[in-house]
C-alpha cells in the first residue's frame, strides 16, 4: 500500500495504528450480522435464515445483549487482528519486493501483494484465536447454557477457561484459524488491491482513487476472503463453542456426510451482507489514518 517504500520502523507504526483503527470500525458495522452468522454456523437446525436469527436474538436478548453480545472481546480481537496483520503486511511487502522486480511498494502485482497478506496472516492468527474464542462464547451463551445459568462477561469467561483449561484453551480452533487466515488473506488483499487497479483511472496512482473506489475495493476483497474460506470458519466456529477435539478435517468430513455441504456454508448470506459495509470500512479509515498520519510525521 502507500508509503511502505522506506524501511523506518515509523511505517509499521503507522500501519499498526491504522490497522487499528480500521478494526474498530468494522466491528461497531458489522458486529450484529457477525452475532447471526456464528449462532447459523453453530446451530443450523435452530434458524431458518438470517432474517429468522436476526429477529429471534433481538426478541430474546435485544441489542446490546443479543446483537452486540461479545463486542469488548470483538474490538479486541479486531484491533489485534488488524495492528498485527496490517504491520506484517507492510513488512511482507517489502519482503515481495526482494522476490519480484517492482522498484517500490506501489508497484507490486495484486499476486505479489496477495502473497504478502498470506503470510502476515500467519501473525496475526495467534493475536486472533484466544479473543475470537472467547468473542464465539459469548454470542451463543444462550443457545448453549442451562435454562437458569447465569451469563458471564469476557473476563469471567476468560478466567473460567484459563482455570479449567489453561493457556491452551484459550487457542483451541488456532489450526482452524490459520486455515482460514492464511488463504482467505490472500484473497482479501489480493481482491483489494486487484480492484484499487481495476478502478484507478489512467495517469493517476491507487492512492488517488478516492473514498467510494476504496470502499468498493475493500468489500470485494472482503466477499472474497469469506467465499474463499466459509467451510474453515464454520468449522472454527463449532470447535470453539462446542469444545470439540476432532481435527479441522475429519470435523469438515463429518459436517458433510452427515449434515450436507450446505451446513458448510450456514451463515453465509449475513456474512456476506455484513461484509460490504464492514470491510469497505476497515480500508477507508485504514487508508486514509494512514495518509493522515504520514501528512503529521513525515
Amino acid at each position: 500500500m502507500s508509503h511502505t517504500s522506506s524501511g523506518s520502523g515509523k511505517d509499521a507504526a503507522i500501519d499498526f495504528v491504522a490497522g487499528s483503527l480500521g478494526g474498530v470500525a468494522l466491528v461497531y458495522v458489522g458486529q450484529p450480522l457477525d452475532t447471526v452468522k456464528v449462532k447459523m454456523q453453530a446451530f443450523p437446525q435452530l434458524y431458518r435464515g438470517m432474517t429468522s436469527c436476526l429477529l429471534e436474538t433481538l426478541r430474546t436478548e435485544g441489542v446490546l445483549r443479543g446483537l452486540y453480545a461479545g463486542t469488548l472481546p470483538a474490538v479486541v480481537a479486531n484491533v489485534a487482528e488488524n495492528s498485527v496483520l496490517f504491520a506484517a503486511y507492510g513488512a511482507c511487502q517489502k519482503l515481495m519486493l526482494s522476490v519480484s522486480h517492482a522498484k517500490e511498494v506501489a508497484e507490486l502485482s495484486p499476486l505479489a501483494n496477495a502473497s504478502a497478506g498470506f503470510l502476515a496472516a500467519f501473525f496475526s492468527s495467534f493475536t486472533l484465536c484466544p479473543t475470537e474464542l472467547i468473542k464465539c462464547q459469548l454470542q451463543a451463551q444462550r443457545e448453549t447454557s442451562t435454562q437458569h445459568a447465569v451469563r458471564v462477561g469476557p473476563f469471567q469467561l476468560t478466567r473460567r477457561i484459563l482455570q479449567r483449561e489453561g493457556i491452551p484453551g484459550l487457542f483451541r480452533g488456532l489450526t482452524s484459524t490459520l486455515a482460514r487466515e492464511m488463504p482467505g488473506y490472500f484473497f482479501f488483499f489480493g481482491g483489494y488491491e486487484a480492484t484499487r487497479q481495476l478502478l484507478t483511472p489512467h495517469g493517476k496512482s491507487k492512492h488517488e482513487i478516492g473514498a467510494i473506489a476504496t470502499m468498493a475495493s475493500g468489500a470485494v476483497g472482503g466477499m472474497l476472503f469469506w467465499t474463499a474460506i466459509f467451510p474453515a470458519d464454520v468449522v472454527k466456529s463449532r470447535i470453539q463453542i462446542q469444545h470439540c477435539e476432532t481435527s479441522l478435517f475429519s470435523m469438515i468430513v463429518n459436517i458433510f456426510r452427515t449434515e450436507g455441504i450446505l451446513a458448510l456454508y450456514s451463515g453465509l448470506q449475513p456474512t456476506l451482507v455484513r461484509t460490504i459495509p464492514a470491510t469497505a470500512m476497515l480500508f477507508l479509515v485504514y487508508e486514509y489514518s494512514k495518509k493522515l498520519l504520514h501528512n503529521v510525521f513525515d
